[in-house]
């Protein structure tokens, strides 16, 4: 039986990216993470060694950099698409081109009452992220556009409970009719268009997100996460699917009664590991295919 190439790419992982904004007195810092990888007609590389098709991955990283400057970062969906673009309509053997970007998020330290003009703290966990797909070779480039949230961290303190859950003669976990509810969500919804005034659409999501875990009365994670990412797409007609994955942060109660003490729900132990791992997408029906959207060198081996 013969033995052939299989699908394959290359790319830059992680380059980062610092855009520091000096139009003005008022300093404006951008800070990305930022991965690229190309498929195409690379098949001599692997078979013969041939790197004459081959874009040297510095070279990918050099065009982040350079980027950054001739088009500035704005909104890191439209840096994503412009940088993807230039890959697979200036490079002859790219057919398809898949940028990711990873936002670091700063805020302006306060001096004064005031916030001061070129001085930064880097503020919470969470991660503004986008990932661009274009395929190439069409009469129209096919462009998918996938938004995201990043180790959003979030705990409510009742509202939460986990009970008639299937047993069997492993299960020692307890039922539970008021619990702590924590994760740190990753949230990544794809948009059926890529027109879309992205900041904004960003911020509107994350709140909606917030909004639902908080006020709806979870008797599962699975439940929150359907509810939140219904409530997403009822929101905004341009997004196709959200994908949500939250690791169940447990925190058990602590047995105070060797020390004389009552505990009603106010002591607890936070375990970091093992740990639930709860995950769902919420799609629209006839919403445009995902394509290879959801492809990314993390999850290609």
């Amino acid at each position: 039986m013969a033995i052939v190439l299989g699908q394959n790419q290359y790319g830059k992982a992680e380059t980062r990216v610092v855009r520091i904004h000096r139009d003005t007195d008022r300093h404006e810092i951008r800070d990305l993470n930022v991965s690229t990888a190309l498929r195409g007609d690379f098949a001599a590389a692997h078979t013969a060694g041939d790197q004459a098709s081959v874009l040297p991955t510095d070279t990918q990283k050099n065009t982040c950099f350079a980027y950054a400057k001739e088009h500035g970062v704005g909104e890191i969906e439209d840096y994503a698409l412009v940088l993807a673009r230039h890959f697979v309509d200036d490079i002859a053997p790219v057919s398809r081109a898949h940028v990711e970007v990873d936002e670091y998020r700063w805020d302006r330290v306060a001096v004064e009452g005031g916030e001061h003009a070129h001085t930064f703290v880097r503020t919470g966990h969470e991660v503004r992220t986008a990932a661009i797909t274009i395929d190439a070779g069409r009469a129209v480039n096919a462009e998918w556009v996938i938004s995201g949230i990043r180790d959003l961290v979030l705990l409510k303190s009742t509202g939460s409970q986990f009970t008639g859950f299937l047993k069997d003669r492993y299960t020692t976990l307890a039922e539970a009719t008021d619990r702590i509810l924590a994760t740190s969500l990753t949230a990544r919804w794809r948009y059926a268009t890529a027109q879309v005034a992205w900041g904004e659409a960003f911020g509107q999501v994350r709140q909606i997100l917030l909004e639902r875990f908080a006020t709806v009365y979870s008797r599962a994670l699975q439940q929150t996460l359907y509810e939140m990412g219904s409530a997403v797409l009822a929101a905004r007609d341009d997004i196709a699917e959200i994908r949500l994955s939250a690791p169940n942060k447990h925190h058990f109660l602590v047995d105070l009664a060797p020390f004389g003490l009552d505990n009603p729900g106010e002591v607890f132990h936070a375990d970091d590991r093992p740990y639930g791992l709860i995950q769902c997408a919420v799609t629209r029906e006839g919403a445009p295919p995902a394509g290879p959207s959801w492809e990314s060198p993390a999850t290609f081996a």
